[in-house]
């Protein structure tokens, strides 16, 4: 039942997270305060923290989650995670989430794992659509959809307050349907 299947692109593998990534995770991104300020989590405060997460995201797998911890082919360095952070089995969609340290940011990776996780929800695990959002306080989030090949779909005006900046944001969401890959 496991949905979590071993990804590849080009510079990247996209795979189950393991115990061990604990220390990488909380060294390249879950202690990052750049990466952390977009995310609805806040900056992790100990080892612990993050291994009791990672458990977490094992522990599902088994129930058919999609959790991918995002490691560079190169050297075998994980520099972020993509997730499906929610189904709508009746309407056969998904929701994504993402977030990559940001010294990981500007190389192309996010869109990289992005697009491969849209086309293997879309291709291999029959939904008909696949959605993200972001917050306008992080337009980048939104260029990583857009290249990706996501199109907009809405602006829902002022639903979250940003918590870098105490200021309200917009809430922007992009999908794709399986007739647009």
């Amino acid at each position: 039942m496991n949905n979590t299947k071993k990804l590849e692109t080009a510079r990247l593998i996209l795979r189950e997270f393991k115990i061990d990534d604990a220390e990488a995770m909380y060294r390249n991104w879950a202690t990052d305060p750049e990466c952390c300020k977009y995310l609805a989590w806040d900056v992790h405060q100990n080892l612990d923290e993050t291994k009791s997460v990672i458990q977490k995201w094992i522990d599902e797998y088994q129930k058919g989650s999609y959790h991918w911890v995002v490691e560079l082919k190169e050297n075998h360095e994980i520099i972020g995670s993509i997730s499906v952070v929610r189904v709508h089995e009746e309407h056969k969609t998904a929701e994504i989430g993402y977030c990559y340290g940001s010294k990981f940011w500007n190389h192309g990776y996010a869109t990289e794992a992005l697009r491969r996780v849209i086309e293997y929800l879309l291709n291999e695990c029959d939904f008909y659509l696949v959605e993200c959002g972001h917050i306008s306080g992080n337009p980048a989030s939104g260029r990583v959809m857009q290249k990706a090949g996501m199109k907009q779909d809405g602006v829902l005006r002022e639903r979250h307050i940003n918590k870098a900046t105490k200021e309200r944001n917009d809430l922007i969401f992009y999908s794709i349907k399986k007739d647009e890959l």
